[in-house]
């Protein structure tokens, strides 16, 4: 069965380049693996997607063997197959893993609602207040991300979806200043960016956007 991964047809300006499928995308290009995009209609998903992702989010993930969903769960399935995304020992494997994880629960989850504020909420009273808070933790995450890369390439020394996790977060920022206080992770994310494979997921995510552009 050729793989599968489900993606929107279209999102509106903000969002475009930043739909989580991107994450997937990305992985199966780093690892050869063509695929096909399921494209469902952000207003119209139908009652059958459900069945395949239970908060009709996207992306979700078939391959003849598993249906999933949650990138961050695909991504780490995708590098327990494939030596492009993490090492065949298994200390090396639990390393990537870990890795996937802090980028969603330990710096993402501070990102994301510094995105919510600002888009979503943007002028609203409680704001004020809150921003700055959110503000100050994401440094601090940062700082401690800056101090444990050092002036490695990467967070494992090699290329790994831990770093794919991590590059696709850090870019939630690129909207901000922030990044731009640390050398190293603003030099990190242009050396994951600057991936071949990570163009080719843009690109992919990117043409039924410009195709299906609202007349």
């Amino acid at each position: 069965m050729t793989v599968e991964v489900s993606a929107y047809k279209w999102v509106p300006d903000f969002a475009q380049g930043f739909v989580r499928d991107l994450r997937v995308r990305w992985a199966l290009e780093e690892a050869g693996v063509p695929y096909r995009a399921d494209l469902i209609d952000v207003m119209n998903k139908g009652a059958a997607y459900s069945d395949w992702q239970p908060f009709a989010q996207v992306p979700a993930y078939r391959d003849g063997e598993v249906e999933m969903f949650e990138s961050g769960a695909i991504v780490i399935y995708l590098a327990g197959k494939h030596e492009a995304l993490a090492p065949r020992d298994g200390a090396g494997q639990a390393r990537v893993i870990t890795w996937v994880l802090a980028a969603l629960n330990s710096i993402e989850i501070h990102v994301a609602q510094l995105g919510a504020i600002d888009v979503f909420h943007a002028g609203e009273a409680w704001t004020k207040e809150r921003r700055p808070q959110v503000i100050a933790d994401i440094t601090q995450r940062l700082q401690q991300l800056s101090d444990w890369l050092g002036d490695k390439p990467y967070l494992e020394g090699r290329f790994t979806a831990g770093d794919l996790m991590m590059a696709t977060v850090l870019r939630e920022l690129d909207r901000t200043e922030l990044l731009s206080k640390y050398a190293n992770l603003d030099a990190y994310l242009d050396r994951c960016t600057a991936r071949p494979a990570f163009k080719r997921a843009m690109d992919a995510q990117l043409q039924p956007f410009r195709e299906n552009e609202p007349a």
